[in-house]
């Protein structure tokens, strides 16, 4: 039979065995977590890339551009000369005239 310190030798490597291996496992769902979700990903951009090339492509017809439109100067608006010198005149005649009668009385 073994002795005490055989099986404590023995026990001991078998726990040093198993922490290693539980850090291996670990390590190692670690990893499959993040090849699971590159190969989602993967999956993804390829279904997106199928979509996009089944849609026939529309091109668009160029819209012309506009031509820059110039700007007009603004300019002061000029009362029509005729209306303005017969208007004035006409005025005057009467307060002249007027004018003329009273003095005549006196």
């Amino acid at each position: 039979m073994a002795t005490v310190k055989q099986i404590q030798l023995r026990l001991q490597r078998s726990k040093k065995k198993l922490t290693g291996l539980n850090k291996d496992v670990t390590a190692t769902k670690g990893n499959i977590k993040k090849l699971e979700s590159a190969l989602k990903k993967a999956k993804a951009a390829d279904k997106a890339a199928k979509a996009k090339k089944k849609k026939p492509v529309v091109k668009k017809k160029p819209v012309a551009k506009k031509k820059p439109v110039a700007k007009k100067k603004s300019v002061a608006k000029k009362k029509p000369v005729a209306a303005a010198k017969m208007k004035k005149p006409a005025a005057k005649k009467k307060t002249a005239t007027k004018r003329k009668a009273a003095k005549k009385k006196k």
